[in-house]
Formats: structure tokens, C-alpha cells, sequence
């Protein structure tokens, strides 16, 4: 099942697409109190069964042109990334694979929607897309093993961990460049994990309609299992808190010198990940 935060009428709702369209899950059964994502994911399977019979109802779809997406989840208590977690990335940073995950962080303000214009801060110029599947945790997770991590999992969505890299590369951390407002956007949907393999996934970018990244997650050095559990062995992940999971070869950073044109304001850029869906963004 596919789930979005959308507005509807300047009220934040909760969608859900069908084989019609997307329908207004405020209109189900017990849907006052499935106004949100993060409603859905502590409501659990008892939530998920009741938008499942309702999603099957027949009910009227949204016309498209009512619906504005709002960021698939809106409080996560975490936002977290991995860096370096594909052979092929590291090899075009010239960077050495790495023995463990390496992690780095957002903020909430770094979230958006699909269709959000991304506005690109004047105090950087090296902007750069990193096409990511996104995982979104479903209940509370301290100390899991590697075998029950992905029964940790709400869904799953496509993301770009967008990247100013003058500023990731003022210091030996990374966040100035990565943590600006809007820099994360994630969506349009959430897919529940019930129907999605994380490891068997095409992903790819593209920017004005040209392929820039195009792989398979089961390249990943560090799967989403691995990273789960060895995220939860140091702090306790809670439900909504998301999980950038590193972006493949083609990003800009990684082109020869004379051959990098950073993006800039007017550039789309389409992250769109096999079973997922695609997540459109335009610089501004």
C-alpha cells in the first residue's frame, strides 16, 4: 500500500493511492484519527488493515490538481544518512570502502515534498542530487539484530540527499552541506514494507530528463538491515524517524573536473526507485 501526506483544501490529510487515484483516508472508517503519517505508523496493523478495506472501497479518487504533497513523514525525532554505501560511489570520490557505516545527519528543515521548489542557498555554488531509498522506522528499535531489523520498518520511499559540496568540504564534517532547508526531500509515497525487498531495487536519478544514476540496491556495501541494527546498538530509533541509505555512482561530485556543472535554478531532478515511484524536484 501506498501512503502520502498531502493538503487538501490548506488541511494536511493523510492519501492513499489506488488503482483510481489517491482517496482521502479521512473519509474511512476511524479516519479522524488517521490524519498523518505518523497517526498510521503508531496505530500499527490495525491502522494499516483498516486503510487496506478502505483503500478497496470504491471510494471517489482526489482530482489531481487539488492535491499538493506535503514531505511523506513531518516529525521524525531523527533524520540519519549514510555516506559511502555503494562500491561505485566510493570509487568516483576516490574515497576508501568503508569498515562500518558512515553516518551523518539532517534536520527537519532540510525536509520536502515532491514538486517543491528547492531553493538553493546563496552562500554555496556546488550543488549536487543523490537519488537514495529511504527507509522509514515503524516502532521503537534498540539493539536488534541484523535478522529482525527490517520487521523494525514501516516502508519505504524514494529520496534525494541533496548536497552543496563547497560546504561539505569546508570541514571534515559534513552537515553544513547537507542539512539545508529543503535538501531533503522524500516522496511522493511511503510504500509499506509488507510489499518491498530493500536489497532488489532499481534506482535511479535524472536531471532535465537525463539519466545521471542508474543501479540496484543490492549494491549496497551496507544493506538497510545492517545499517538498522548497527545504527541501534548506539541510540534508540523511535517510529517516523527516516534512514537515507547512500546514493550509487553518476552524482556530479564524482565527474572530471572540466565535465561538472552544478545544478542550478530552473534544474528538475527525478529520483525514481523500481516498485517506489518517482520524486520530482525543481532548483530554485
Amino acid at each position: 500500500m501506498k501512503l502520502a501526506q498531502i493538503s487538501l483544501n490548506g488541511k494536511k490529510r493523510l492519501g492513499i493511492l489506488t488503482k483510481n487515484g489517491l482517496i482521502d483516508a479521512a473519509a474511512s472508517p476511524g479516519g479522524n484519527a488517521l490524519r498523518t503519517m505518523e497517526d498510521v505508523i503508531l496505530g500499527g496493523e490495525v491502522a494499516l488493515k483498516n486503510l487496506r478495506l478502505f483503500a478497496e472501497s470504491g471510494t471517489q479518487p482526489i482530482l489531481e490538481n487539488d492535491i499538493c504533497y506535503l514531505p511523506c513523514v513531518t516529525s521524525p525525532e531523527k533524520i540519519l544518512c549514510v555516506g559511502l554505501n555503494y562500491v561505485s560511489h566510493t570509487s568516483e570520490t576516490k574515497s576508501e570502502i568503508p569498515k562500518y557505516p558512515v553516518l551523518f545527519n539532517k534536520y527537519n528543515n532540510a525536509l520536502a515534498a515532491h514538486h517543491d521548489v528547492i531553493r538553493l542557498p546563496s552562500a554555496a555554488e556546488k550543488f549536487d542530487y543523490e537519488a537514495e531509498l529511504v527507509v522509514v522506522i515503524g516502532r521503537e528499535t534498540r539493539d536488534v539484530t541484523k535478522e529482525e531489523a527490517l520487521s523494525c520498518v514501516f516502508g519505504y520511499a524514494p529520496g534525494n540527499d541533496l548536497s552543496a559540496r563547497d560546504l561539505q568540504s569546508r570541514t571534515p564534517q559534513w552537515m553544513l552541506g547537507k542539512t539545508c532547508d529543503g535538501f531533503a526531500p522524500v516522496g511522493p509515497f511511503i510504500t509499506t514494507a509488507d510489499e518491498i525487498n530493500p536489497q532488489s531495487l532499481k534506482i535511479e536519478c535524472r536531471v532535465n530528463g537525463e539519466l545521471r544514476q542508474s543501479a540496484n540496491t543490492r549494491d549496497m556495501i551496507f544493506d538497510c538491515a545492517t545499517v538498522i541494527s548497527y545504527v541501534s546498538r548506539f541510540m534508540t530509533l523511535k517510529p517516523g524517524d527516516i534512514l537515507f541509505t547512500g546514493t550509487p555512482a553518476g552524482v556530479i561530485l564524482g565527474m572530471p573536473k572540466e565535465k561538472q556543472q552544478w545544478l542550478k535554478p530552473g534544474d528538475e531532478v527525478r529520483v525514481t526507485i523500481e516498485k517506489l515511484g518517482s520524486l520530482t524536484n525543481v532548483m530554485g
